[in-house]
């Protein structure tokens, strides 16, 4: 039976980006792609409304940067970039607006997606071996259903599933809610989901 990891202040995992993205309590986001005709914009909300993050394409280059804004849209929590390697998707994480190596805070590697399920190793900037992942993302994308898993354990952090609601003309239908554990850095989480949802807009480009 799957357990959800356990919060001790000991545990190296849990502040990640920030101690103030950290609640004692489970945290219910929904994540909503901004629909314009040029960019791939998404807001980040609880489910009072209340707005926790924006995330916008870079204008440099448009699916190669995202930026991970507050809650005002003016301050750059962080910069996701990706990495061209050969062979496999690589995204990256950085703190701000650096794209330096010593400001990394954790990468993404797409391990497996074929058809629809999908297979991620996330791995923290001090995990320099990479033997073994710090988190695992599993799950069907095509369900728009996935489970963020603390290592190679069954501890689960977070959980994402699709939520129908009232397409609105600014906002598209395709919105997904995610479920943050208790104390667990929400913001990581964010990040984690926006660089899911870029590798599957990647594939459904290739596809294209």
């Amino acid at each position: 039976m799957q357990k959800r990891v356990q919060s001790s202040a000991s545990n190296h995992h849990n502040s990640i980006i920030g101690p103030q993205y950290l609640v004692p309590h489970y945290l219910d986001l929904s994540i909503m792609r901004k629909v314009t005709t040029l960019t791939d914009n998404f807001i980040v909300t609880d489910i009072n409304g209340k707005i926790f993050f924006n995330l916008k394409s870079s204008l440099i280059s448009l699916h190669d940067h995202r930026l991970l804004l507050d809650a005002t849209g003016k301050s750059v929590v962080m910069t996701l970039r990706r990495k061209v390697m050969k062979g496999h998707d690589r995204w990256e994480a950085f703190r701000g607006e650096s794209t330096e190596v010593n400001d990394l805070i954790f990468s993404v590697k797409r391990s497996l997606m074929f058809q629809t399920k999908i297979k991620l190793d996330v791995f923290l900037a001090n995990n320099m071996k990479e033997d073994i992942s710090d988190f695992k993302v599993k799950g069907s994308w095509f369900e728009r259903s996935c489970v963020v898993y603390a290592g190679d354990s069954h501890n689960i952090v977070a959980q994402m599933h699709k939520k129908d609601i009232v397409q609105s003309v600014e906002y598209g239908k395709d919105n997904l809610m995610v479920r943050v554990y208790p104390n667990v850095d929400y913001a990581f989480i964010v990040a984690v989901i926006m660089i899911l949802d870029e590798i599957n807009q990647d594939k459904i480009r290739q596809q294209q």
